[in-house]
């Protein structure tokens, strides 16, 4: 009687078990990959080396367009470095939310040689080397970057995050193209 009782009370508690787990295993497979729990995972060292390339890339952009709202004679050039400054610090933002979850943090910092070199510049000749080296030559660098992290890259959500940036990056680079092509004609 008391072996019958024990292995009906383990049978009921190995159901329940077994219960539970397929509960959470359904929770965790239904749930959407943005909400799965990402603390603790780990990124490729390919992830890492995309993170702190975009981030620098980022921090780049956002400080050199700052130079150029002081050192630009330009209107449209002044236009062009803002929307830089407003887009590229809510792609950094998302990206650090990101990959703090990851257990990585980057340093964002810029490229001060070529940040340094544009502060001495002003006017006419600041506005082409700004619109060529950020503009276009920095944006045809950070498309080929995210396009590379988004089918190759090894973190599920990483990915998604560089495929979701790129149509904002692109159309950056064919706005600084038409730019450069509009300064290329005007006298």
């Amino acid at each position: 009687m008391k072996f019958r009782y024990s292995l009906q009370a383990m049978t009921v508690a190995l159901s329940l078990s077994a219960a539970s787990i397929g509960a959470v295993y359904a929770q965790a497979s239904d749930a959407p990959a943005s909400d799965a729990p990402v603390s603790g995972t780990k990124l490729s060292p390919a992830d890492q080396q995309f993170v702190q390339d975009a981030s620098q890339a980022d921090a780049t952009e956002i400080a050199a367009s700052k130079v150029a709202l002081k050192n630009s004679s330009d209107p449209k050039v002044k236009k062009f470095a803002q929307q830089m400054i407003t887009d590229h610090t809510k792609l950094s933002h998302a990206m650090g939310a990101l990959v703090s979850k990851k257990d990585f943090t980057s340093t964002q910092s810029a490229d001060s040689a070529l940040v340094g070199k544009l502060q001495t510049l002003k006017g006419k000749e600041f506005d082409q080397a700004y619109v060529e080296q950020i503009g276009v030559e920095a944006h045809q660098r950070a498309v080929d970057l995210f396009q590379q992290e988004s089918t190759s890259g090894t973190d599920a959500q990483l990915k998604a995050a560089a495929l979701h940036a790129l149509p904002t990056i692109k159309h950056h680079l064919a706005m600084a193209q038409q730019l450069a092509g509009a300064m290329k004609g005007s006298p």
